[in-house]
């Protein structure tokens, strides 16, 4: 042959290897399920909004030349011939859209799907933080408005959460023009704030999670797949819109005839059953139960493609199970494509479907994955488990940290009342060397600034902020390993089918707070009760332990703390989101004064104490003022540094807590605690005018630290700053109120 022939022939060659579908050895795709669990279930996904997610998809998929058409379908070919098989999964989630920008800056919204979705979805996203979509394709934080509990007591018809006409998210803007500017308008997509909590057993639960197993499914099959044991041609699709009608698989099932369908997701609600009163959800399985085959129909025997699975599974010891699911593509004025002559849905079992805690068993994605493997004609393989741990140190802070650094440092600090530990070493480790404090009996922590000689007229002065934060205590221990405690502190829609972290003596679990019975009914409602005196109801946590000895392997006790899981999040201009800004924002304005000061005072006789057990009825600050008054050395003024719960939301009766974010502290003049003289009223807002401190002064609920020192003599002077949303996930904040009440201690401190 000569050199020109040879060259032709290379050629020709190498361009019909190039027109052929890959079917040597797959190409390595990196990372693992666990991986793939958490990667996915962080990257939001709307219909119609999924190109974040399969950008990631496409770039994993490389290797396998995969492509992505102008709906956002991603597809890989391997294989040529026949039979002609698909397998194909979901991608996108439900969740809301912008349907309304308001002149004060707040979202209105709609949601997609509008129907399907369990009836309290729009409560469980009340008072929660949410990322909003921007039209540069970024995530920014924001917060569904929620009702604050100190201001509903004497409403008699306040908005409901489930009502999408009560529906704002807030993103820190104070006008539509901020928000525009920020890249958010009508059509920016919602979703709520999400991580995968990885509890134990190998357990996940997160949002979306039941919209992404089926994709990581996927990808675990072709991590673990053989190419060159299929037979015939294999199409993979991972498919866009399928709360929308199910556009992307239809679009799929349009443009290629295919012999055989495999599609993995989630089991869907829908109408009755043979033989079973009231479904309203799927599927009906607990976690951990192994693969399943979806039907409209449970009773009879399996046929087809469906029968042929459930032989492999059988023969290779895969556990599978037949559960009801309503139709793929829901019925339309057009007519369906055709689905191949055999086909199956296979899903798994989803605790809490549809909620932000849904849960899954990884155990079953193995399964699916293993079970794909060997329909193509492969065989079951390893699936690594990496897991993942909680965050590390902090970096050290600047000298001297502005009251913004210091709020950031103290915000993702855990302590529940009677836990207060933690929160007590890290205002310690955040206060400035010259500050000495002491702990007392009752856990406080004591700051002496001032030191007056003996005989001084100065006035004794005592600030004090608390340290707990909303949380419960773990009371009992199931037969089936989950954690029960009684409910107390708020809403329960704000915690019940969330995530929750318990905390034991060896670290944090990621775990969820289970719905209560009936959740999934129409008429549900949540459990009420009137104050501590009556019997809360009861809550059970899931850490993923499935009897009391696991549970205790995992060192958790009776008595551990549990809360949900937090972050310091900024908002547009100068607001935050936050859970306990009620009352770390308290403790950082006293930290940050602690700094201005440089030093103790002279001739000053002035205390900060950071106090335990607030949120259980002032119990720290009822012990130190029954000491100091058994001492006779009880405060003249004591300045209680806590939250003025403000109806500066879209949701609040302005007649009542009318303070506004961003104009500064408040004098917290009255509460249910405390009425302070109006003379002191008026004689701080003076001192803060004089001192160019912005200051706000008004009516609030809830009680105040200060007001356990008044039956000893002292006069409680409350000072706050507004806080929108309290006792809930979506607090927040304008730090420019924690510089003006930490300027105001300051001045106090010096000059009262």
């Amino acid at each position: 042959m000569n050199l020109r022939r040879f060259i032709s022939a290379f050629f020709f060659v190498s361009l019909l290897f190039a027109a052929t579908p890959l079917l040597a050895q797959v190409p390595n795709l990196s990372g693992s399920l666990d991986q793939d669990i958490r990667d996915l279930v962080a990257t939001p996904a709307l219909p119609g909004y999924e190109t974040e997610l399969t950008k990631k998809l496409e770039s994993r998929l490389a290797p396998f030349r995969a492509t992505k058409d102008n709906l956002g379908n991603v597809t890989l070919t391997l294989g040529s011939g026949s039979p002609r098989r698909l397998i194909v999964a979901p991608l996108d989630e439900p969740g809301y859209f912008v349907g309304e920008v308001t002149s004060d800056g707040y979202l209105r919204v709609q949601r997609l799907p509008q129907f399907v979705l369990p009836p309290i979805l729009n409560e469980l996203y009340s008072a929660q933080p949410v990322k909003v979509g921007t039209a540069g394709g970024e995530w920014i934080d924001g917060v569904v408005a929620g009702l604050s509990v100190h201001l509903q007591p004497g409403h008699t018809n306040p908005p409901k959460s489930s009502d999408l006409e009560e529906m704002y998210v807030d993103i820190g803007a104070s006008s539509a023009e901020e928000v525009r500017k920020a890249g958010v308008d009508n059509l920016s997509p919602i979703v709520i704030t999400r991580t995968a909590a990885d509890l134990a057993g190998g357990r996940y639960a997160g949002a979306s999670m039941g919209d992404r197993f089926g994709a990581v499914a996927l990808l675990e099959m072709l991590r673990t797949l053989d190419a060159s044991k299929i037979k015939g041609t294999l199409t993979v699709a991972f498919v866009v819109q399928q709360w929308a009608a199910a556009r992307g698989l239809q679009r799929i099932l349009t443009a290629n005839q295919y012999d055989e369908m495999i599609y993995v997701g989630r089991l869907l609600p829908g109408g009755a059953i043979a033989g079973v009163e009231n479904v309203h959800r799927a599927p009906r399985r607990e976690p951990g139960s192994g693969v399943l085959i979806g039907l409209t129909q449970t009773d009879g025997e399996l046929e087809g493609l469906a029968a042929d699975l459930k032989q492999l599974a059988d023969a290779n010891k895969i556990p599978i199970a037949t559960d009801y699911s309503a139709a793929l593509i829901p019925p339309s004025y057009q007519v369906a494509p055709a689905f191949p002559a055999k086909w199956v849905h296979l899903g798994i079992a989803t605790a809490w479907p549809s909620t932000p805690a849904e849960l899954i068993d990884s155990s079953d994605l193995a399964n699916v994955a293993d079970l794909l493997n060997i329909y193509l004609g492969g065989h079951s393989a390893q699936h690594q488990r990496t897991g993942h741990g909680i965050a590390g140190d902090f970096a050290p802070l600047p000298n001297p940290p502005t009251a913004t650094q210091i709020l950031e440092r103290l915000t993702p600090v855990y302590a529940v009342s009677r836990h207060e530990g933690p929160m007590r070493d890290a205002v310690k480790s955040v206060l400035p060397k010259w500050a000495k404090p002491e702990t007392d009996d009752a856990g406080n922590l004591i700051l002496r600034v001032g030191t007056a000689p003996e005989g001084s007229k100065a006035p004794k002065i005592l600030f004090v902020a608390h340290m707990d934060e909303i949380g419960i205590d773990i009371k009992s221990i199931s037969k089936d390993g989950r954690l029960e405690a009684d409910w107390s502190g708020g809403e329960m829609s704000f915690y019940a089918g969330h995530q929750a972290l318990v905390h034991s003596a060896n670290g944090d679990h990621d775990a969820i707070y289970e719905m209560p019975t009936g959740w999934d009914e129409p008429k549900f409602e949540w459990p009420r009760f009137a104050g501590r005196a009556a019997a809360a109801p009861l809550m059970r946590i899931d850490v993923g332990a499935r009897s009391p000895e696991e549970v205790e392997k995992l060192g958790i006790k009776v008595g551990d703390s549990v809360t949900i899981p937090k972050a310091y999040r900024p908002l547009l201009g100068k607001r935050a989101n936050g859970r306990s800004f009620d009352d770390r924002v308290g403790c950082t304005a006293l930290v940050s004064a602690a700094w201005a000061l440089g030093g103790p005072l002279k001739d000053r006789d002035v205390v900060f104490v950071f106090s335990t057990g607030e949120e259980l009825g002032l119990v720290g600050a009822g012990k130190l003022a029954a000491r100091l008054n058994e001492e006779k050395r009880e405060p003249d003024y004591v300045f209680a540094i806590d939250t003025f719960v403000s109806s500066d939301s879209p949701l609040e009766n302005k007649r009542f807590a009318d303070a506004s974010i961003g104009k500064g502290f408040v004098v917290r003049a009255i509460d249910n605690s405390n009425i302070v003289p109006r003379d002191l009223v008026e004689k701080v807002v003076k001192l803060a005018r004089a001192n160019q401190i912005p200051v706000q002064f008004g009516i609030t609920g809830g009680g105040n630290d200060g007001s356990a020192f008044v039956r000893y003599g002292p006069v409680d002077v409350a000072l706050g700053w507004p806080l929108r949303y309290s006792h809930s996930p979506a607090e927040v904040v304008d730090t420019r109120d924690v510089d003006a009440l930490a300027r105001i201690v300051f001045v106090i401190a010096e000059k009262w």
